[in-house]
């Protein structure tokens, strides 16, 4: 199962206009699930977590290398999540991601994981990017900020 980026379909007139929308395919295993078979409510913080990253990756940016090369990290500041329906052991989950705001060093990303077409999870994580060696707030290097933005 290979990442997608498509363009996402366009908002409402009163929401903000997304970036991009990137869907990763995620299995569920048996590791992933609790003792009912229903996948443990933390895990679907993983999976967001995981497409967030894949995300960036596709768009060639490197976490490690940002740090390395800037001092540059991202980090979880806020999560809003809603639970909806239970995912299983060895569903196909798809795992949308898109940019809802973008700020000077902050992101905020809308992200969804359905199964088939049942939407299953929503969340709303605001990504907070801070200087590693302070660990305090510190805006985005501007190509990696444009280039966000060129993506709306």
């Amino acid at each position: 199962m290979q990442p997608k980026i498509a363009a996402a379909p366009r908002p409402p007139e009163d929401s903000p206009s997304p970036a991009a929308s990137f869907i990763l395919p995620v299995r569920v295993y048996y590791e992933d699930t609790d003792a009912a078979g229903v996948v443990y409510y933390a895990n679907y913080l993983r999976f967001c977590e995981r497409a967030r990253t894949e995300w960036l990756r596709a768009l060639g940016v490197e976490q490690h290398k940002l740090l390395e090369s800037t001092g540059i990290a991202f980090v979880v500041r806020a999560v809003k999540a809603d639970y909806l329906h239970p995912a299983r052991l060895d569903d196909a989950l798809q795992v949308a991601t898109r940019i809802a705001a973008l700020r000077r060093a902050s992101l905020t990303f809308d992200q969804e994981i359905r199964r088939g077409g049942q939407l299953l999870f929503t969340a709303q994580v605001l990504i907070a990017c801070i200087d590693h060696g302070r660990q305090k707030p510190a805006p985005m290097p501007s190509h990696l900020h444009a280039h966000f933005e060129s993506l709306a």
